[in-house]
C-alpha cells in the first residue's frame, strides 16, 4: 500500500490531488490526512480515492450543482482537500481566498468554519462577496442559529455540514445524510455513520481503528438525536460532558444558551464553553468570551453572576459556568477551529 499526505503550498497540494484523482497515481495509493487534534493527539486518517470521489459526487447531488470552488481553509485538512477535489472534478482549477479577496462574478462555492463566517460578516466586502456565492458550506463546529440568520439576511446561502476526516469530510447536509450515507444512533445516542465515504482506518494504529470502525460503521465522538423529519441534531461531543460536582453538564448546550444572551450574540462575541480540572468540583465549566467591537451598540461582557443567572433561567442552575475568561480573540488551530488545549491553559492562568 502506498500513502501520500498533502504537503506544501496550496498549488502543490492541488497538483498532488489532481494526479491522484485523475488516476495518474496507482489505484492502491491512499491519501492520509491529519485530524485537527483539537482535543489531543492528531490522528492519521487513511482515505481511498473511491471514498473521496463518492463524497464529491454526493455533495454535488445534494447542492444541485457543481462548479468552481474557492479555497479559504488550509489545503492539508480534509475540508480543504474536499474543496480542491470538488473543483477539480467539476473541471475548474480552485481559486484561493487570500489578500486579493474573493473572485469576481457569482455562482462559485466555498467552505468555511463558523469562526470564519462570524468574522467575515463584520466586513461589508466579504459579506457582499459571499452573497454572490452559490453556496457556503459551514461545518467544523457548532453553528449559532443567530449566525445563520444573519448570513441569510445578507443573502448568503448557507448549508450546515456535519462529518469528519473519517467520513471524507461533511456527509450530512442540513441534518440529512448524503446519498449512500447511513446514519444511526447507538443506545447511548452516539452518532454512527456508514457508507462509501468512510475511511480505511488510522495509519499505524490498528487498535484505534478497531475501536472506531465497527461492522462497517464509524463510531463518532458526538452525541445526537434524529428529529421526526429524519434530520440529525448534533448535541455535542460525548467528551464535552463536564462532570462538575457529580452533575453532568453538557458544554455545548451551555454555550448555545450563552450565545443567546443579548450581549453575546454571534454579531457581538465569540463564545466557547469547556470543562477545566478543578480541585473542588472535579471539573468546572468555563466560558471563554471574545467580544468584538460594535460601533453602533458596544456592550461589555456581562459579569459572571449575570451569566450564571442567564443559563439557570433555561437550564438547571448546576449547569451554570463557574468562570468567565475574556479574550481579545479565541486561539485557533490551523483549520480555524478553537484550540481547546490552549483555552484550558488560559483558564488556569486566569484563575
Amino acid at each position: 500500500m502506498d500513502y501520500f499526505s498533502p504537503a506544501g503550498s496550496p498549488v502543490e497540494v492541488e497538483r498532488q490531488l489532481a494526479a491522484w484523482l485523475t488516476g495518474d497515481a496507482p489505484a492502491r495509493t491512499r491519501l492520509v490526512v491529519a485530524t485537527s487534534g483539537s482535543t489531543g493527539r492528531p490522528k492519521q486518517v487513511v482515505l481511498s480515492r473511491d471514498a473521496v470521489l463518492a463524497s464529491v459526487r454526493a455533495s454535488a447531488a445534494a447542492l444541485g450543482a457543481s462548479g468552481p470552488w474557492v479555497l479559504a481553509l488550509p489545503a492539508g485538512y480534509v475540508a480543504g482537500v474536499q474543496v480542491i477535489a470538488r473543483s477539480l472534478v467539476a473541471g475548474h482549477p480552485p481559486t484561493r481566498y487570500d489578500e486579493s479577496g474573493w473572485p469576481d462574478g457569482s455562482g462559485w462555492f466555498t467552505s468555511l468554519v463558523p469562526t470564519q463566517l462570524v468574522r467575515m460578516l463584520r466586513s461589508a466586502d466579504d459579506t457582499a462577496a459571499l452573497a454572490r456565492a452559490h453556496t457556503v458550506l459551514l461545518g467544523g463546529g457548532p453553528i449559532d442559529p443567530g449566525l445563520r440568520a444573519r448570513a441569510g439576511a445578507a443573502g448568503i446561502r448557507v448549508v450546515a455540514t456535519y462529518g469528519a476526516a473519517e467520513t471524507a469530510g461533511g456527509c450530512v447536509y442540513d441534518g440529512l445524510p448524503l446519498d449512500g450515507v447511513g446514519l444511526a444512533l447507538d443506545p447511548t445516542a452516539r452518532i454512527r455513520i456508514s457508507g462509501p465515504t468512510l475511511f480505511d482506518g488510522y495509519r499505524d494504529d490498528p487498535e484505534r481503528t478497531a475501536e472506531t470502525l465497527v461492522d462497517g460503521w464509524y463510531l463518532t465522538s458526538d452525541a445526537g438525536r434524529i428529529d421526526e423529519d429524519g434530520r440529525l441534531q448534533v448535541l455535542g461531543r460525548i467528551d464535552d460532558m463536564v462532570v462538575s460536582g457529580g452533575v453532568n453538564v453538557p458544554a455545548a448546550a451551555v454555550a448555545r444558551r450563552l450565545r443567546a444572551h443579548p450581549a453575546l450574540g454571534s454579531d457581538r462575541a465569540e463564545v466557547e464553553v469547556l470543562g477545566v480540572p478543578d480541585a473542588e468540583w472535579g471539573m468546572r465549566a468555563v466560558a471563554f468570551i471574545a467580544p468584538h467591537p460594535r460601533s453602533d451598540a458596544p456592550q461589555p461582557v456581562p459579569p459572571l453572576e449575570e451569566l450564571r443567572d442567564w443559563v439557570a433561567a433555561a437550564h438547571p442552575r448546576s449547569w451554570a459556568v463557574r468562570q468567565v475568561v475574556v479574550l481579545d480573540a479565541l486561539p485557533l488551530l490551523g483549520n480555524g477551529k478553537p484550540d481547546r488545549q490552549a483555552l484550558r491553559v488560559l483558564a488556569e492562568e486566569a484563575r
